[in-house]
Parts: structure tokens; C-alpha cells; sequence
């Protein structure tokens, strides 16, 4: 028999985990071994379980005692194989960005149907990454196929690291030595080059063409 792909949520609301728990056992080939209420909880049973049998982490992004940005980035330092889906209830982009530049495979609300759900968690272990078009998801694979088409100048690139940070824009420019008149033209010129509308969508590009790694 087919082993059960193994999953961990991590969500301070006992409801709605319980219900995600439930949910998540209907599916063939899936099973829920545990639950934890904030990322302090979850980081120490990571660190006294190092070789922790695991195919997929739910992380909640708004979470008492340490939150999911927070959580994400301990496990890119320290447990960078563990693939993590970020649920949250919004969609500020900001949060977006934050969760996948630190190596989150996928971000779903939630108030997700079941069935995008599903098709998520499937994704994000059998092909590595998950973003619905909320996060610009249609861009991995036009960037696949596009990628050999664009040629990016130095400063582009460079300006593309420094948008795949935590930084505004107006730090940015002066990293970059450049007035925000300047780094605003950068970014409408890749926009317009990449085809894409947003700031995730320039940090999605910029992962799948391993331009910054996460």
C-alpha cells in the first residue's frame, strides 16, 4: 500500500484547524500528524525531532507568540527542505513577498474551495511550488517559457534582488544610489519587459529563473 503523504498545520484557531484536519484526512493519500498552535510550539518539536518524517507544513501567517514570517524564516536558516504552504485570511502583498522570499512553496486564503485546496497541497509536493493566480501563479510557467527571450541589463538585475527584499522602494533607490524617479522607471520597464502587473509577480520571476534563491 501507497504511504500516506504526511502533513503538519500550524494555526492558533483550534476550530479552524480541527476543520482543516478533517478535511484534509478525506483525501486519499493524506493524513494530518499533527497540529500546533504558534511557530514557537512547532520550532521546538522541529528541533527535537530533527529527521521529522513530514511531505508538507500549512503554516498560518497570523499567529500569537511567533507568527508565520517569522516562522518561515527560522526554517529557511535552519530546515530549508521542508516544503510550507502560508494560509492567511489576506492578501496584502507585502506579507505575499515576505513569506516567499523566505522559501514559502505556496500561499493560499483561507476561504479557498476545497478542491483549489487540494489541488495545492498536491502541487506543492509532487511539483515543488503552488500559487494560485492571486500570487501571480500564471507567471511560472510563462516565465519558463519565456525566460531565453529576455535579456535583463546589470542594474535590472540588480535592482530585481533588491525588490525581492523587504525594502520600499524608496530604500531601494538609495542602495542603488538612484533617485526614486529613477527606480520608478526601473520597475514600470519591467513590468512592461516581464509582462507581468506586480511587485510579486517580478519576485515569482525572479525565483524561477534563479535570479535570487530562496
Amino acid at each position: 500500500m501507497k504511504p500516506k503523504n504526511k502533513i503538519i498545520i500550524v494555526d492558533d484557531h483550534l476550530l479552524f484547524s480541527q476543520s482543516l484536519e478533517l478535511l484534509i484526512n478525506s483525501f486519499k493519500d493524506f493524513e494530518v500528524i499533527n497540529r500546533f498552535e504558534n511557530g514557537k510550539v512547532f520550532i521546538s518539536y522541529l528541533q527535537e525531532n530533527i529527521n521529522t518524517d513530514v511531505d508538507l507544513i500549512l503554516l498560518d501567517v497570523n499567529m500569537p507568540v511567533l507568527d508565520g514570517i517569522s516562522t518561515m524564516k527560522w526554517i529557511k536558516e535552519n530546515m530549508p527542505a521542508l516544503k510550507v504552504i502560508a494560509l492567511s485570511v489576506n492578501d496584502d502583498e507585502e506579507v505575499i513577498i515576505k513569506m516567499i522570499t523566505n522559501g514559502a512553496k505556496g500561499y493560499l486564503l483561507k476561504d479557498t474551495s476545497p478542491e483549489i485546496f487540494k489541488d495545492g497541497i498536491i502541487s506543492v509536493i509532487e511539483k515543488g511550488f503552488y500559487f494560485t493566480e492571486l500570487v501571480s501563479g500564471m507567471l511560472v510557467k510563462k516565465a519558463n517559457n519565456d525566460s531565453k527571450k529576455i535579456s535583463l541589463k546589470e542594474k535590472e538585475i540588480v535592482f530585481i534582488k533588491h525588490a525581492c527584499t523587504e525594502k520600499t522602494y524608496k530604500e531601494i533607490a538609495s542602495e542603488m544610489c538612484l533617485s526614486p524617479k529613477t527606480i520608478d522607471g526601473y520597475r514600470e520597464c519591467l513590468f512592461d519587459k516581464l509582462e507581468i502587473k506586480t511587485r510579486i509577480g517580478l519576485v515569482l520571476y525572479a525565483i524561477k529563473n534563479k535570479i535570487v534563491l530562496v
